[in-house]
């Protein structure tokens, strides 16, 4: 008789347990979904956009050995529209619609020379817009091949000075006061028709009706204005620079990089002279752009132009996206120490160089970063730390940069086994 009821007092107790235990894992699995919900709603962000940034800062081996410094670049063609621009179009929009200056279904434009371009294209529709792309027709073929695939309306146009009407980033202006007006007039005709609808044959009046590039459910334009808006500084101010700082640890004895819009370069290097003021920041110029004479002598021109003998193409170089003859409102805000000139030849050689000895296979204003590391490591001398960006991968130069016909028409076809084009080695 006492046997069976020490089994059952037994058996309660490990049923008391048992509860318990499985209330207290229950608790403890419910809490960590639930902490695990929270850190994503609030550090995280679905989709493309959530992917863009906090890229790699990796070691250019090839580089850093030939010099005696150690140079760093950014690998920003590992974002998932493929370049920096990435970050730049995500701020642009997200402020835009923040401000209520675009709204969904509206439509951003853009004079592009192709990855702002192709960025602004990839992110648009995350944001429920449509993309309007204006690029001058001799840049490379894949680059529009590349918009028109991922959706952008592209429009080309002939390459001419910013001055004239119909440069490329005066165009995409254009466009976007285009695309307020249909929406304008489509809200009046619909308030229209709503009052005093006239039939004819049972179809609307085509009366007041206007022929547009856009859609006829456009909700509006805005011009994304990438060289003049100040949210491309922004993005690298609050994104670029203090990923730099933290992924060197604060050891960055020096930046360089090369300019178009000038966003990188100054939201970067504002950066990290706050962060330390003895951080040397360097520009590396391309042929034809006017800064590198900015920065060092305080003009914009050569003394060749100072005297009436400017180039009537003064853009007379391989390399996109970089190199510009006036002050951006992004430019302006830069800390820089110096300036180097770069070439095209050198940025052609530098890209074979990397593609043998490194396996980056880069776009022409990587390569030409690049070149300006080299030149930056020279001028400080070894044990230096320095950062420079990948601003694309070489994908997008197939039919110029890395086109051996089209190279050796320019007479730019590469020879070099090494860095001796840069006198090192």
């Amino acid at each position: 008789m006492v046997t069976p009821v020490r089994n059952m007092t037994i058996t309660g107790a490990t049923i008391v347990t048992m509860i318990s235990m499985s209330l207290l894992s229950y608790y403890i699995l419910y809490k960590r979904r639930k902490t695990h919900k929270e850190i994503f709603t609030k550090n995280s962000k679905n989709g493309v956009i959530g992917a863009i940034g906090n890229t790699p800062l990796i070691r250019i081996n090839s580089l850093s050995e030939a010099t005696g410094c150690e140079i760093f670049a950014k690998a920003e063609f590992l974002n998932p529209g493929g370049s920096v621009k990435d970050r730049v179009a995500v701020k642009i929009i997200e402020e835009a619609l923040n401000s209520g200056e675009l709204v969904k279904g509206g439509v951003v434009t853009e004079g592009s020379a192709g990855s702002t371009a192709i960025s602004l294209a990839t992110v648009a529709p995350a944001y429920g817009c449509k993309c309007h792309v204006v690029i001058p027709d001799d840049v490379a073929i894949e680059k529009s091949q590349i918009l028109e695939a991922l959706g952008a309306t592209v429009e080309r146009v002939r390459p001419v000075s910013i001055t004239h009407k119909d440069h490329y980033v005066n165009v995409a202006r254009r466009r976007a006061v285009e695309a307020k007006e249909l929406a304008r007039k489509q809200k009046v005709s619909i308030k229209i028709d709503a009052e005093d609808s006239e039939l004819v044959n049972g179809h609307a009046s085509e009366e007041g009706k206007c022929i547009s590039i856009f859609p006829a459910d456009c909700k509006g334009g805005f011009f994304a204005d990438q060289f003049e808006n100040l949210a491309n500084f922004r993005a690298h101010y609050e994104g670029t620079g203090p990923e730099i700082w933290e992924q060197t640890g604060g050891d960055v004895d020096a930046f360089v990089a090369a300019a178009g819009t000038g966003g990188t370069v100054a939201g970067i290097t504002r950066y990290l002279k706050e962060k330390n003021p003895k951080t040397k920041c360097f520009l590396i110029d391309p042929p034809g752009s006017g800064l590198f004479n900015k920065v060092t002598r305080g003009v914009m021109y050569t003394r060749e132009e100072a005297e009436g003998r400017r180039l009537k193409n003064p853009f007379d170089t391989i390399t996109e996206g970089i190199g510009i003859n006036r002050l951006t409102k992004n430019f302006v805000l830069a800390e820089l120490d110096g300036a180097f000139r770069g070439t095209d030849i050198e940025a052609v050689e530098m890209s074979r160089f990397l593609l043998k000895n490194d396996g980056l296979f880069v776009g022409s204003s990587s390569a030409m970063n690049c070149v300006g590391a080299v030149r930056v490591a020279q001028s400080l001398g070894p044990g230096h730390t320095i950062v420079t960006i990948l601003c694309d991968s070489g994908m997008r130069h197939l039919s110029k940069f890395y086109d051996s016909q089209y190279l050796s028409q320019q007479k730019l076809t590469p020879s070099a086994t090494g860095l001796e084009f840069l006198s090192v080695g």
